[in-house]
């Protein structure tokens, strides 16, 4: 990975191969699309000196056994480059090279090394990378137990052991029991009066775990807590005692609330290993906010700011019911935690009306920051750091009406911001290290891949610690546009505009849509670098989603988003195309039930029929129920409440009003929106004598031959290149 210091002479280098060798530059392909990398930042040292994380490419997420999905002993493939990068001197280093598998990644206290876990097929092992000596040591742990490939690792204070998830005895041949007797048989029987549906029991087992106490010397183990559903695990300064909430499942519910509880404990070290409840077992569930020593947390719960200790057995309400400005409007006392100070005096605290500082030893709380009242334009701020002095805020910002997006700093004394970085470049992942030494970012143009930069929290010094496609320079690219327009019903909405490769002002050239619902901010897209590769507008445009009526939004506002384009000059008016992916791909059919102004359509992974829908994926438990009744579908009711609903907003009950010729892409293995809930629609499609074309993908997932290998990869995109290319040019043709 080639480390670039100098990021003016990045830009000047970049900027001369833009203009003396753009006729050099060559299309940019599905082959292209998949070999494009990203970097996920795993972990950083407290002073901000080493971060380590991973870089993946489309590449390395094929060949996924979608037919095991749930099968608690299965481990899909997911391969990367581990790599260690010095952000003083931006020196990089490749821990574990391309087309290794890694699960959970960890620094020490002391940040010298590196716990991670490597998949070593069928096991998992820990090893500990030593960064001054550059090398890696597997530790042979002195157990018959395996360890979870969902496993965290968590550093003891000393660095001389890590807790670490391991499968109990029995754990896998259950699991595998389960899962065969599920989808082999030779007889499945499904019981109402059992607590969980069948999916469920076999998600419960697979997050089953023992932890254990790691020596990394000896490799001797020591288990601390015995078979169970974990989470939270913290170990506070001290060392004493480990932390963590404990969930036991009691039934499958429908509605969202209940059907498990939660608790909160500590376990003492020592040979007793003495358990305290923190939090007794119930099911309300809180979200809590560790302080730095991790002695304290503080949670929200109606509105109202509350801190803990875990040597206490009662919370103290630090949040004010009566304070001044909030007498005449309550809903300006309900708080929302934002932060802790960095020596654990103080909260930072959020209500309607603006910021709170709450002082916690005498519980005064001051507003440090104003909020505009009903404001639906006011910019997007959220907290990056709050300064050891408690005087400054460094906060992300991101305007709503128009590309406007980077950091600000405010001074809380004088009430005033200060701009640190301002601009329509796409700024993502604020996070600074924990000594406030130095702030990392991912960045950004809008339409180039991300690289990772570091810089002082002035963002003075800039250095840019990844490029990670250097390559794609010399591709054509799209280059993007935020596109306003009203709503059939006077709303205000925003979409991406993806211009198409070497375009002359003044033509018109073919529009696809790819929908889901709303879209604000630019950012690579390969499907729209692909779709702007072969000569068309991409267009990503928002809707106005109602509760109870979401199938009117994509009428409403994509047809609304297309004639804003229309009347700009740049669309040809009779090649519009549409396509969209699961929910989106629901969209695509509904929509082209409502109107024929599209060309062509594709349905990729979209459910066209939400009654039966409603049972059609068993192994993702209730969701299906939920997300029509609560959930992204908004219906809002149940089937037997209002079924006219349910027949309003499948595709399936108006096929015969759909014109448009309509591609379906599904996987055969698709666990969320299975096969034969979209393949309804080519039925319907094919009795009624429309033309329609369905390709189901045998190796395929969610998002059909996109979720599948890489030859299903390719020969998707060029099926819906093909399918716009025909429909588009069918008129000239003939």
């Amino acid at each position: 990975m080639k480390i670039i210091r100098n990021l003016t002479l990045l830009l000047f280098f970049s900027l001369a191969l833009s203009q003396a060798g753009r006729a050099q530059k060559t299309q940019f392909t599905t082959e292209d699309a998949i070999k494009v990398k990203s970097f996920s930042v795993s972990d950083i040292t407290d002073n901000g000196k080493f971060i380590v994380g991973s870089v993946r490419s489309r590449a390395d997420r094929f060949d996924v056994d979608h037919k095991r999905f749930g099968d608690p002993n299965y481990v899909s493939p997911s391969t990367l480059e581990l790599v260690l990068i010095n952000t003083d001197s931006g020196e990089s280093k490749i821990i574990l090279p391309e087309k290794s598998q890694a699960g959970s990644v960890s620094f020490s206290h002391d940040g010298g090394s590196v716990a991670y876990l490597l998949y070593e097929n069928p096991d998992f092992n820990l090893y500990i990378y030593d960064i001054e000596k550059k090398k890696s040591r597997k530790i042979r742990i002195k157990s018959e137990l395996k360890i979870a490939s969902n496993s965290s690792i968590l550093w003891t204070p000393g660095d001389e052991s890590v807790l670490i998830s391991l499968r109990d005895k029995g754990w896998a041949e259950k699991g595998d029991s389960l899962f065969k007797e599920a989808t082999a048989g030779p007889i499945t029987i499904y019981d109402s009066k059992k607590p969980f549906l069948k999916w469920d029991a076999i998600s419960n087992h697979s997050s089953l775990s023992v932890r254990a106490l790691i020596n990394l010397k000896t490799g001797s183990l020591e288990q601390i807590l015995p078979e169970g559903q974990y989470s939270g695990l913290l170990i506070p300064e001290d060392g004493s005692k480990l932390v963590f909430s404990e969930i036991i499942p009691k039934k499958t519910v429908y509605d969202r609330k209940g059907g498990t509880e939660y608790g909160m404990f500590a376990i003492d070290f020592s040979e007793t290993h003495k358990r305290d409840t923190i939090i007794a077992m119930s099911e309300k569930r809180i979200s809590t906010n560790w302080n730095n020593s991790k002695s304290h947390f503080a949670y929200a719960d109606s509105g109202k700011i509350f801190v803990r200790s875990i040597s206490e057995k009662k919370a103290v309400q630090v949040s004010g019911d009566t304070i001044d400005i909030v007498k005449e409007d309550t809903s300006k006392a309900k708080f929302t935690f934002l932060s802790w100070s960095n020596d654990d005096t103080h909260i930072l605290a959020k209500s309607k009306s603006g910021y709170w500082k709450i002082e916690l030893n005498n519980r005064e709380m001051t507003r440090v920051l104003t909020l505009p009242e009903e404001d639906e334009k006011a910019p997007d701020l959220s907290p990056v750091y709050w300064s050891d002095d408690l005087n400054t805020l460094y906060m992300s910002y991101s305007a709503k009406d128009k590309w406007e997006r980077g950091l600000l700093k405010y001074n809380i004394e004088n009430q005033e911001f200060t701009d640190l970085v301002k601009d329509s470049n796409l700024y993502s992942r604020w996070t600074v290290a924990k000594d406030g030494s130095r702030i990392f970012y991912g960045f950004s143009d809008g339409d180039m891949p991300e690289d990772l930069f570091v810089a002082d929290l002035e963002l003075k010094e800039k250095m840019q610690l990844t490029d990670l496609n250097p390559w794609i320079r010399n591709k054509t690219l799209t280059h993007t546009e935020l596109i306003k327009y009203l709503d059939s019903d006077g709303k205000e909405l925003y979409g991406i505009l993806y211009y198409p490769v070497n375009y002359q002002e003044g033509k018109k050239y073919p529009l696809v849509c790819e929908i889901y619902e709303s879209f604000f901010n630019n950012g690579y897209s390969y499907s729209m670098n692909l779709i702007a590769n072969a000569g068309y507008f991409g267009f990503k445009p928002s809707v106005n989603l109602i509760n109870g009526y979401p199938g009117e939004a994509w009428i409403k506002g994509i047809t609304s988003g297309i004639n804003k384009l229309i009347e700009k000059g740049l669309v040809d008016e009779d090649k519009l195309g549409v396509h969209g992916t699961s929910y989106g791909g629901y969209a695509a059919s509904l929509l082209v039930s409502q109107t024929d102004r599209f060309a062509a359509a594709i349905n990729i992974s979209g459910k066209t029929n939400i009654i039966s829908f409603l049972g059609d994926s068993p192994r993702i438990g209730t969701r299906n129920y939920s997300a029509a009744e609560v959930g992204q579908d908004r219906i809002g009711e149940t089937l037997w409440d209002a079924p006219l609903k349910y027949i309003n907003t499948s595709a399936v009950m108006f096929a015969d009003r759909i014109k448009t010729p309509h591609l379906l892409l599904t996987g055969d293995g698709d666990w969320n929106v299975p096969a034969l809930n979209t393949r309804e629609l080519y039925y319907a499609m094919r009795r009624l004598g429309k033309e329609v074309v369905w390709i189901n993908y045998v190796n395929g997932g969610h998002g059909a031959g996109g979720a599948s290998n890489q030859a299903d990869f390719i020969d998707q995109w060029e099926r819906i290149i093909s399918w716009y290319e025909e429909h588009f040019n069918k008129e000239d043709k003939e």
